[in-house]
């Protein structure tokens, strides 16, 4: 492929603004696909995770032909949480295709992953997407993204973007909304687009070979695959290369198989020349950031900066009563050789040893990072119990420092006072408000802290309708104490297996997180007190059994369902002293115990 017909773009959005979607109709409107072809939708959220959750997790590469063109496409996460991954793949990327809801605008994730863009001086074509939605307002969007790319300081060149107007859902693109539709539609306007304002790849195929790896594939017959595109130098079979590693040191070794990129699918090719994105096998720990480059003139490119953790949580191997009666791997050898290799794909992941006790403190970028490396811990079966997330304090000039993030939520107007008045208890200060339609769109800067389990309050408070989001805004001075739970729990007497009579008599002591004929342990927390204190309660306790019967005391029993947690609900629940016990089978919330109770 000739470097200048290759163009190399990254698709950024906040969540769910059709990203995913909008490569989609790309490979499908290349003719690359035959007409009878089974296409799956989100073509590129391959992980069960992805597609059970409809969000990217990590990124993805694609590529498909548009006349003389190869366009290869990197499909980004947009949720804040996974900005590692958005910052490490732009260095593949030559341009970035922003795509912005045509309802809602710029969202918080939009101004994380631009700024992201900006900085790597990409230049960036505004994609309006959803403009099928009744309520699209594409003139307003526009002059939204501009006031945000003036916000950030984007220069003059890059100021200046071209738009292009799509339904992603629908599989249409054009140039101005006024448009009609013809024949059903064309992505051609997107893709001419690209060509004509995304440049090519520079670099050159005469200078020593340079490649570092953005992303990470695994294989099962080659192993771990290193993602990258080729800046500089070409790249071929058999080849021998030194591998520049983040710590300085070189390693010579051999490339045994380059592969790039056909739609989703990963084609064998002998070689690869500048510009080309491409995987490569021949390094079992190959991990993202280092460079392959000449072993006569290496010449290692600059590390990827990655922004630092906020949040972390601690590891602990199950030492619950039903520990290994679920799971494979329990150990903490076990916990240890996971999490590390996961850091090997996942920069932003930080793993540390306990100093004062057995397990590991990992530290990410938020809640969602961390429940999701969970998530794919239990599923690959793993048990594991994780503390409550704590944010990560610095200490600067004598003054200690907590991050804040910048939310932004929109509600029903009624339900506005509801979220302001509890989002001031969590020391969040109102910056913005705007209101449309009977809808109220505020913007808060709140410590981290604050919002660790505010989601389901937010979600009670707007009757399940409003939506909020959040991205890192930065470090500020310790906004003092702020107490997230108020609410004391429901804790198991003794081993036993919950009967429905003695959780009917429990039903009026609080909020029940289970239902009867489940096997329980001391300990074991089954619901939330309506009070602040916890409680010790019997669910197995029986109906005395009496020969004489009366009128209306012997009624069936009615109970009302109980309130099922998520993973991430289990964690935004518990406080210091109590722990979620994660299993393949099943998510339970515990009492962290002490030395008495383990005597």
């Amino acid at each position: 492929m000739q470097q200048r017909f290759i163009r190399n773009v990254a698709i950024i959005a906040h969540v769910d603004h059709g990203k995913t979607t909008l490569v989609d109709q790309l490979f499908k409107h290349s003719g690359m696909f035959r007409e009878n072809q089974a296409v799956a939708e989100r073509l590129m959220d391959s992980m069960d995770l992805e597609r059970e959750r409809g969000i990217t997790i990590t990124a993805k590469n694609g590529s498909y032909r548009y006349g003389d063109y190869w366009i290869n496409i990197i499909d980004t996460p947009g949720h804040a949480d996974f900005g590692g991954q958005v910052e490490r793949v732009l260095r593949m990327a030559d341009g970035a295709l922003l795509l912005v809801d045509a309802q809602e605008g710029p969202m918080p994730q939009t101004y994380f992953v631009l700024k992201k863009a900006l900085a790597n001086r990409l230049p960036v074509i505004v994609v309006v997407n959803k403009i099928d939605k009744p309520a699209a307002r594409c003139e307003w969007v526009v002059d939204q993204v501009f006031d945000l790319f003036v916000k950030l300081n984007a220069p003059d060149e890059i100021l200046d973007f071209p738009v292009v107007y799509t339904s992603a859902k629908q599989g249409y693109a054009l140039n101005d909304p006024a448009e009609a539709v013809v024949d059903g539609g064309s992505m051609a306007p997107v893709s001419e687009m690209i060509v004509k304002h995304i440049p090519a790849p520079a670099g050159s195929p005469d200078m020593p070979l340079q490649m570092q790896v953005g992303t990470i594939d695994y294989s099962p017959y080659l192993g771990r695959l290193g993602i990258g595109k080729v800046v500089n130098g070409t790249l071929a079979i058999n080849q021998p290369v030194v591998v520049a590693r983040r710590d300085g040191s070189i390693r010579p070794v051999r490339i045994s198989k380059i592969f790039h990129f056909d739609r989703d699918q990963k084609i064998a090719v002998d070689r690869a020349s500048t510009g080309e994105i491409v995987a490569i096998a021949g390094m079992e720990d190959v991990t993202v950031g280092v460079t392959f480059t000449d072993p006569d003139d290496p010449r290692p490119l600059p590390l990827i900066d990655i922004d630092p953790p906020t949040i972390s949580m601690d590891f602990i191997p199950n030492d619950s009563p039903f520990a290994g009666n679920e799971g494979r791997f329990v150990t903490s050898r076990h916990l240890k050789d996971r999490l590390e290799r996961e850091t090997l794909a996942d920069v932003a992941l930080q793993v540390e040893p306990l100093q004062d006790g057995v397990g590991f403190k990992v530290s990410g970028r938020g809640e969602l990072h961390l429940s999701i490396l969970i998530e794919k811990m239990r599923r690959e079966g793993y048990e594991l119990q994780a503390t409550r997330p704590r944010v990560i304090m610095r200490q600067q000039d004598g003054q200690v420092l907590e991050p804040y993030e910048r939310l932004t939520v929109d509600v029903d107007e009624q339900y506005q006072g509801a979220v302001i008045e509890k989002l001031g208890k969590l020391r969040g200060q109102l910056e913005e408000m705007t209101q449309n339609h009977g809808l109220t769109r505020m913007v808060f800067v709140v410590p981290t802290r604050g919002l660790l389990g505010y989601r389901p309050q937010f979600m009670t408070d707007t009757k399940g309708m409003g939506t909020m989001s959040y991205v890192f805004h930065g470090y500020g001075p310790y906004a003092g104490d702020i107490v997230n739970r108020l609410n004391g729990a429901l804790v198991v007497k003794e081993q036993c297996v919950s009967v429905a009579y003695a959780l009917f008599n429990l039903q009026e002591r609080g909020t029940l997180f289970i239902g009867p004929g489940q096997p329980l342990y001391p300990g074991q927390i089954i619901g939330e007190h309506c009070r602040s204190g916890d409680l010790t309660v019997n669910p197995a306790k029986g109906k005395k059994l009496t020969n004489i019967r009366a009128s209306g005391s012997d009624d069936a029993v009615l109970l009302t369902p109980p309130r099922l947690l998520s993973l991430e609900d289990c964690l935004s629940f518990i406080n210091d002293d109590e722990l979620v016990e994660v299993t393949p089978a099943s998510i339970r919330l515990r009492k962290r115990p002490t030395a008495k109770t383990r005597g």
